[in-house]
């Protein structure tokens, strides 16, 4: 029998994490801890949190602790993940499963007995650019290309795009795109009418990919872009609600985007994620995985999954956010130069 506690931490950025749904300064998440009642002392833990305007399954404080309950109370009576009913509550079937494949793991932090989870190799990742004014994310552009960042993803769209022009020819007139990977996400904020035109700006830059440029929603627009754009395209948001095969078919059939970038606990959980990137390597669309702000406990298990998902891959991940947090929960997980890795 499974035994499980939940408990809730609001923890604290840095600094105010501004995106295109807005300024988080802190960020709530549910814990998980699972236990088989044979075996107590041996623990899973799971992170259960959701980007408010953002995830499928965001809702009130309480209704979302109520919901979460019903799913544990599920799991205790049945000793089973209820995977069907959780389809549509991606961020708490994440928890979940982040849980019960630490528990099944023996309570080790390498849930998937990869190189990774056992320290002897690092996950590529990008580093994170976070909107801002010109100078701020100029700034911070300069400290990820002295952290020794080869790839560096800049999120757009909260200033004029001609200033976030000049961020990235700044960052071309030094590196080519050989030296620094750029990748840029626009979080929707183009046009359907202007983002051609602002593709082509971007390819003279050499841009590696942009996520999302247009809001989500749009098929037929986002489609005509995948084919023509100079620039690859990245679905992101498009993703987020789409949690059964058949939907899922259905828009990488329609879209046939370059890449999809998935995150675990909006994208349908481990076993979500698990089902796109296979839809995704069956139309030759590549993919990467990237974290959705969670502490070091929901990034471990986000990166646990990119090491097994893709165990050679020199494609950069997106599992940096981790550092955001004043108060995040100490793990042995670090990052040297532009790799996460597990301390030994």
């Amino acid at each position: 029998m499974y035994k499980v506690d939940i408990t809730l931490k609001t923890f604290h950025f840095k600094r105010p994490a501004i995106t295109s749904r807005g300024v988080y300064k802190t960020r709530q998440s549910f814990f998980v801890t699972l236990r088989d009642t044979d075996n107590p002392l041996v623990v899973g833990m799971g992170e259960c949190a959701t980007l408010p305007d953002l995830s499928c399954d965001a809702m009130p404080a309480a209704d979302y602790e109520r919901k979460l309950h019903e799913f544990c109370n599920r799991l205790e009576e049945t000793g089973q993940i209820d995977r069907d009913s959780m389809r549509d509550f991606p961020s708490m079937l994440f928890g979940l499963e982040s849980a019960m494949a630490q528990l099944k793991a023996g309570g080790n932090i390498d849930f998937f007995n990869t190189p990774f989870g056992k320290g002897q190799v690092g996950i590529p990742i990008n580093g994170l650019v976070w909107m801002g004014t010109f100078d701020e994310m100029l700034q911070r552009l300069d400290e990820k290309i002295k952290q020794g960042f080869k790839c560096i993803k800049l999120k757009i769209g909260a200033i004029d795009f001609e200033r976030e022009l000049e961020l990235i020819h700044c960052v071309r007139s030094s590196f080519s795109k050989d030296k620094i990977e750029l990748r840029v996400d626009a979080n929707g904020a183009f046009t359907p009418k202007e983002a051609m035109a602002r593709l082509e700006y971007l390819a003279m830059q050499n841009v590696h990919s942009i996520e999302q440029p247009i809001a989500k929603g749009q098929w037929k627009e986002l489609s005509e872009l995948c084919t023509k754009s100079p620039v690859p395209i990245a679905l992101d948001e498009e993703l987020i609600g789409l949690n059964h095969s058949d939907e899922k078919k259905r828009l990488l059939d329609t879209v046939r985007p370059r890449f999809v970038v998935l995150k675990p606990s909006l994208h349908g959980g481990m076993s979500g994620t698990t089902e796109w990137v296979q839809l995704a390597e069956e139309r030759g669309i590549r993919s990467w995985i990237t974290s959705a702000l969670e502490s070091n406990i929901g990034l471990n298990a986000v990166s646990q999954l990119a090491a097994r998902l893709y165990p050679n891959t020199s494609m950069a991940q997106g599992l940096g956010t981790g550092q955001l947090f004043e108060d995040n929960i100490s793990f042995p997980i670090e990052i040297r130069e532009e790799k996460l890795w597990v301390k030994l």
